[in-house]
């Protein structure tokens, strides 16, 4: 798969959000600890495929084509055999975020307990208009600003306070729309 094939095959990683994240470079640093990681599968480098893209997406904010291309070159895969794994696994992330990247819980017991409202609610306090995403392949949605994106999550595994999110790494129970001003204003503070 040639360059402009992989390029035309993912998500435009250009967002708002992408002030935030450095652009992927290929540094020491990266490579040995990838050499660190391949080193835990010796009969077949290719298991190392998932914990390569981890370290990419922590690093960088998002896995871009360039990415793609450098993991399966360690790996000696073709560039279509990583990027299947990153569209399957939604975990994944094509483009950048924002700064603070909020994903709501969707599953049953959130949604009765008003997860879509406070998505509603979350993107009318940011300015992120989510009619135009197609939330199966491109799910993220990022504020003009760049410092807020939202995404719809599968189950966090809270549903007796529900609903929840995240925000980054930080999880939040029983946070109904009336909320949302209140959770932004948590990480608004932090710039």
């Amino acid at each position: 798969m040639s360059s402009s094939a992989l390029e035309e095959s993912i998500a435009s990683h250009e967002t708002p959000g992408t002030k935030f994240f450095p652009l992927f470079v290929v540094t020491a640093e990266l490579e040995t600890e990838a050499d660190a990681r391949i080193s835990h599968y010796p009969a077949n480098k290719r298991s190392a495929t998932l914990p390569l893209l981890h370290i990419v997406q922590h690093k960088f904010g998002y896995i871009s084509a360039a990415a793609i291309e450098w993991v399966a070159a360690k790996l000696d895969l073709e560039p279509i055999k990583v990027l299947e794994v990153v569209t399957f696994y939604p975990g994944f992330r094509q483009s950048a975020p924002g700064r603070f990247h909020i994903r709501v819980c969707r599953t049953l017991s959130c949604a009765m307990g008003g997860s879509h409202e406070l998505m509603e609610r979350l993107c009318e306090l940011t300015g992120i208009d989510r009619s135009t995403m197609d939330s199966h392949h491109h799910p993220i949605a990022v504020s003009p600003c760049g410092n807020f994106s939202v995404e719809f999550a599968e189950c966090l595994a809270s549903c007796g306070t529900a609903p929840v999110c995240m925000v980054n790494d930080d999880f939040h129970e029983g946070v109904a729309a009336g909320r949302a001003e209140e959770l932004l204003a948590q990480y608004a503070k932090k710039d």
